[in-house]
């Protein structure tokens, strides 16, 4: 059985009240989480994970699957463009495409990597690292910021269609205001899921 796929969603702005139960990360377990947040909370700070090695420049950031980035982009973009029922997160009209960002998928591969490496599978790195954390390290300059997380699924298609057909991981998809994407998997045979899925959505400062 695949694991949740969490999602995380971070303001420097105040948080909204319909987006402070995606300001906590969420843990695994069978369906969707909801985790309650502080109202207002935004985490910017925090220690990142341990450094994850840098990707080989073919296909690292895909698991080994052809036009990894390509199937990633288009997918959200077509979503994004027909408009969404994200169910108890609400309807979404059409959203502005969002634009491949190289820093963002560094964050979102460091994310990967960490899972896989590690073996766990979670928003924050057993050290306390948090989403924030990594997309400033990896030098992205963040308004607000969303991540999506998976484990198992042998492709990013199957990802983002469960993405879809869960409310808050629609929801960040979704989000208007989020321009930037980058996405990322990591593969360790010997972890629990093998694959480790990471998707960043953010708006710039």
């Amino acid at each position: 059985m695949k694991p949740a796929v969490p999602y995380s969603f971070l303001s420097r702005t105040v948080v909204v009240f319909a987006l402070a139960a995606l300001v906590a990360a969420c843990g695994g377990g069978g369906g969707d989480s909801d985790a309650a947040a502080p109202s207002g909370v935004a985490d910017d700070g925090g220690s990142p994970s341990a450094p994850a090695p840098t990707p080989p420049a073919s296909d690292g950031m895909a698991c080994g699957e052809a036009a990894f980035r390509d199937t990633a982009l288009r997918l959200v973009n077509e979503h994004r463009a027909a408009g969404a029922n994200c169910g108890s997160a609400g309807s979404f009209g059409a959203a502005p495409a969002v634009a491949w960002s190289d820093t963002l998928t560094q964050a979102a591969w460091q994310h990967s990597a960490d899972m896989a490496a590690r073996n766990y599978f979670s928003h924050t790195s057993p050290e306390g690292g948090t989403l924030g954390a990594r997309v400033t390290a990896a030098g992205y300059a963040w308004s607000s910021v969303a991540e999506n997380i998976a484990a198992g699924q042998a492709s990013a298609s199957a990802v983002v269609a469960g993405w879809m057909a869960s409310p808050g991981h629609c929801r960040n998809i979704m989000t208007a205001a989020l321009r930037d994407v980058g996405m990322a998997c990591a593969r360790n045979d010997a972890s629990t899921y093998r694959r480790y899925y990471t998707l960043v959505l953010a708006a710039p400062r």
